[in-house]
This record gives C-alpha cells, structure tokens and sequence, in this order.
C-alpha cells in the first residue's frame, strides 16, 4: 500500500504523485528527498534563506522548505509543475516561485539543491547556468542514488561548476557539495543540432529533449509509415519531442493543422524551432506544454502520433501510455486514428483492444524491435 504521509523531524506532509491515481502503489518522495531534508535541517539555519530547487520530482522539496524560507523551484517538466502546486495547496504551504529551467536563475540564492536529471545534457546545462549566476560562496547540494553518482558525474560538476565532495551513503542514496568556484566558466551551445538526411530534416534539440543527440529508432521506423490522406483536416503530435514527426506528417498533408504537446517545456520550445525552420508552407500550429490532453478543449482530431514513454523520472510505469491511448479516443472523431509505436515487449496491442474493441485495432508495420498499431475510433 501507497504511503502519502511524509514525517520527520516532528513533521507531516501529506504528498501525491501527479497525476493522483486510484490504487497508487508509489510514493511522491525517495530517500534522497529524506537525505537532502534531514542534512538541512542539521544546519539549523536561521531563516528565512532563498533557496533554489532544481528538479523537484512531486514538490516534496518545495513543500518542506518554504515554511521558513523563500523558494523557488525550476524544472523542465510540466508534471513536477503541477504536482509541486498541488501539494503545495494541499498542505496549505506558502506560495513558491515556479519556472522552468530555461528561465534565468533568480538573482538572489543563498542554497540550492538538486535532484540530479537523468540526463545528463540537462545537467550540464544546469551547472552551466549556475556558475554563471551564483556568486563563490553559494553552496550547492545534490543527491541521486549512490549506484547513479559516478567518478564521470563528479568530474561534470569539477567541470562545469567548481570545487566538488561526496558524503557517505544513506539508505541508497549520497549527496553531492560543490561551489561555484571554477577558475574559467565553460560555454555551453544551447542546442544541440544534426540531420536526418534521407527525410531533408535539422533538428535543434534543447538539452532535456528525448533522444535529442541523435533520432531515436522508434521515431526512424515510425517517419517511414505516417499516412499520407487528404481528408485529414488536424493532426496531434501525442509526445512532440524535437517534433519530428510533425515536420514530416506536414510535409506529407500539406494545409493540415498540427497540435504537438509534450510535458518537457524544452521540448516544446525545440518543436517549435524546428517546425519553423523546416516547414516552407504556413500551418496552423499550437505547441502545448501539458500532461498527455488533460483539459483541452480540442474534439474530432482525425489522426493522433504517439511514442510513449514508459518511464516518469526514475521509475518504469505504463500508465502515462494508458492516459494517453484514453484521452486520445476521447477526442478522435468517429472514424479517426491513433498511431502508436512501442517496443515489441510493451504488449500495446493488448491495452489498445480493450480501449477500442479488438477488431479496430491493427498492426501498421513492425520489425525486429518496433511495431507500429493502429487504432480507430
């Protein structure tokens, strides 16, 4: 059974994971939440400090902290945006400041704390950011768990922002103390950019894109069989990435309207430069930061594209795919498709035929490793 109950140090907040589901089996904090909590509190601090949070998975960090302290928590996922507010309101906390991590770091921050991203692209870009903006003095405390802080993850903070330590491990996990101290900042390209050249494409990818140093094989088998229809009227790019797969579905359904959505800020801001650069025709255009089609207004789509990921931050889980196969049949026309591709072993076709009915689901095209299915409302 889930605990939603947080308690230390005399201490309860009541934390969810975002979105809330029924029967939840996961917690909306780890150790390292509990690591970074309990070290701070040692301090004792005399409030109020303006701390920074990067990476905030559910805002368990931003809820602890900001009743004596002013917070402000960036990250580039819409989802820790939405849980860090929910939580927030529900444990009746202060106000906190919410970006993400494109914007600009506050001027003034007297401690920040990180969860480490998975990426390690984003990192980089975070410690670059931090050393350009913090003075010396700043301490910067991170955390992951110890089998993931490597020789090569110490050397990219010694690089990137200063004099880095460690601490010893506590229950899996190990916190990382730097400064930003090193003696010549290092320039960091924003995007990163390349060519898919049998389909006449460049793509800038910002540095927490998925895939975004090279196309993902499932995107490359999925660009070879986008339908190529004239009664398709719009289009939903279900997981946008870099927007890829919208460049091409444009390009082969000239006039159509396009919706690309994904829950990373910085791949929307990427889609959009890409569309921009590689569409010669106008389009109607709409580029969403969201959780799968939570609350918009949109009906009687005619095709939808969807990659799922079958993963939220460090755990593997299957219900973002399931949200998304559910809020995708909502708003296909009678008639309409949802396009999926997956890994072989992911088994979609079985979750699809339960949403659709087993004769209107069929499968596309598949390899070795992908198979591409089609479903129809």
């Amino acid at each position: 059974m889930m605990i939603s109950e947080l308690t230390l140090h005399h201490r309860t907040l009541h934390l969810n994971r975002f979105p809330k589901k029924d029967k939840e089996t996961l917690q909306a904090w780890d150790a390292g939440d509990e690591y970074i909590i309990n070290y701070m509190e040692e301090l004792n601090l005399s409030a109020p400090k303006n701390i920074l949070i990067l990476n905030d998975n559910f805002g368990a960090l931003s809820c602890w902290f900001n009743q004596n302290h002013n917070v402000t928590m960036m990250s580039d996922s819409f989802i820790s945006h939405q849980a860090t507010r929910t939580n927030i309101a529900s444990n009746q906390c202060n106000e906190i400041r919410i970006l993400n991590t494109m914007d600009e770091i506050p001027n003034k921050v007297d401690v920040v704390l990180i969860q480490l991203p998975k990426n390690n692209r984003h990192l980089i870009w975070q410690l670059n950011q931090l050393r350009k903006a913090l003075k010396s003095e700043v301490p910067v405390i991170a955390v992951n768990k110890a089998r993931d802080i490597h020789t090569s993850t110490l050397k990219l903070f010694e690089k990137h922002l200063g004099q880095t330590q460690t601490s010893l491990a506590w229950k899996k996990h190990r916190l990382i103390f730097s400064q930003a101290n090193s003696s010549t900042p290092i320039e960091y390209r924003d995007y990163t950019g390349w060519n898919v050249p049998e389909h006449d494409i460049y793509l800038d990818n910002l540095p927490n894109v998925y895939s975004g140093e090279s196309l993902d094989i499932g995107a490359r088998f999925m660009l070879e069989h986008l339908p190529v229809e004239t009664k398709i009227k719009h289009v939903i790019d279900l997981g946008c990435g870099n927007g890829v797969l919208a460049i091409k579905m444009a390009r082969l359904n000239p006039g159509i309207k396009l919706t690309c959505v994904d829950e990373s800020f910085m791949a929307i801001a990427s889609a959009k430069r890409n569309l921009a650069q590689n569409l010669t025709e106008e389009h109607d255009i709409d580029l969403i930061a969201n959780n799968c089609l939570d609350d918009l207004n949109i009906k009687n789509v005619d095709v939808i594209l969807c990659n799922p990921p079958f993963h939220q931050q460090q755990t593997i889980t299957d219900h973002i795919a399931w949200q998304m196969f559910c809020d995708a049949k909502q708003i296909l026309k009678p008639g309409g498709q949802l396009l999926v591709i997956g890994n072989r072993h992911l088994g979609y076709d079985g979750k699809l035929s339960r949403l659709f009915g087993k004769r209107n689901v069929s499968v596309v095209a598949s390899n070795k490793k992908f198979v591409i299915l089609q479903a129809s409302k």
